[in-house]
């Protein structure tokens, strides 16, 4: 029986989508060039629907980035920043930021935030309705289907148990 409990558990624990909650590997990353008092880099240009990441640590000075507009503000200034904005899709455009303390001494920046192509067209062929794979769906819209597998099994080994045990 603790055989069976065993393989239930490594099954389960190996189906379990390995997810983090601050992946965010594709943002770009704005740190501070202290020696200079600049943003590193300067100037970035990136697409709506993807991230821009103020990062810096240890500083002696403490900074900030503050959009010109009030599109983002990254709050007070400290020598420790991990701020992250999005730009959501119809958020296209230039933005100017600086931080507040240093911005007389050239300490600006400059976001190019490209539009999204539009969206193709609802018209599909049969071609692309008969290769487009389906996907899955379990009954539970919280657990996908490959959860509940080790689950029956589990259930199904238990019943089996308590049968031979009787």
């Amino acid at each position: 029986m603790r055989i069976y409990l065993a393989v239930f558990l490594v099954t389960t624990i190996s189906m379990i989508p390995a997810v983090s909650a601050h992946n965010h590997t594709s943002d770009t990353i704005i740190t501070v060039d202290s020696t200079n008092l600049r943003f590193s880099p300067q100037s970035v240009t990136i697409n709506e629907s993807e991230a821009i990441r103020f990062f810096w640590s240890g500083q002696i000075l403490p900074h900030n980035a503050v959009e010109e507009n009030g599109t983002f503000d990254s709050g007070d200034t400290d020598s420790n920043e991990d701020y992250r904005f999005v730009f959501l899709q119809g958020m296209n455009g230039t933005f100017e930021y600086y931080c507040e303390p240093h911005r007389s001494l050239g300490m600006v920046g400059q976001i190019v935030v490209n539009a999204l192509a539009p969206a193709p067209n609802n018209t599909t062929s049969e071609v692309n309705q008969t290769t487009m794979p389906m996907e899955e769906e379990s009954f539970m819209p919280f657990l996908p289907l490959q959860s509940l597998i080790p689950v029956v099994l589990l259930a199904g080994f238990l019943r089996k148990g308590r049968e031979l045990n009787h």
